[in-house]
């Protein structure tokens, strides 16, 4: 704009030279006589009035633009770099998620083996406490068996001598008891 008026006024400032030009020759392509002074004239004073209240205003509104589109564009920055921020704390905290999960899942894995073998144990030594209790119960039983075979046999062999005893022994009984006993007596000896 500033051109604009400096042109303008060169013009201004040729114009009087121009007339007293024109007037000396009498005639010319351009007349220049008063009225082209008051046109210019008014011509200088519409740039003026246009400069004051059309350009300026105008200029203002241009300046107010673009000084709003600036700080849409540093708040369309900013923006964008919070959500980059932000993208990539959620990224972070993605990442520290997945590893928290996998270090739960290998913990109970490790737990669950843990559990796993003590059970196993439990059971062996179970089955082991089973099997020696079933041992020492079988053993009990195979001596309760054999103590009351023992009775039995006793039980027996007194009722046995006690018919042998109670029947009566001829003589040929009693020399063959006597042999038995001499021939018990010398394989003892």
């Amino acid at each position: 704009m500033s051109r604009v008026l400096a042109i303008t006024v060169l013009l201004l400032g040729a114009l009087p030279s121009a007339v007293l030009a024109s007037e000396g020759e009498g005639g010319g392509f351009i007349n220049l006589d008063k009225t082209l002074i008051i046109q210019a004239v008014n011509f200088g004073l519409l740039l003026v009035v246009l400069w004051r209240f059309l350009y300026r205003p105008l200029l203002a509104k241009m300046d107010e633009r673009s000084q709003a589109i600036r700080k849409s564009l540093e708040e369309a920055q900013a923006a964008r770099a919070e959500a980059q921020r932000e993208r990539e704390e959620h990224v972070s905290k993605i990442q520290a998620a997945h590893a928290e999960a996998e270090a739960i899942r290998a913990a109970a894995i490790k737990e669950a083996a843990e559990e796993q073998r003590r059970l196993v144990e439990a059971g062996r030594v179970e089955a082991a406490r089973v099997v020696e209790s079933a041992r020492a119960e079988l053993d009990q039983e195979v001596r309760r068996a054999k103590q009351d075979l023992r009775r039995e046999v006793g039980d027996l062999a007194i009722g046995v001598a006690e018919r042998l005893i109670k029947k009566s022994l001829h003589d040929e009984d009693h020399r063959r008891i006597v042999e038995d006993a001499i021939t018990r007596m010398q394989g003892v000896s």
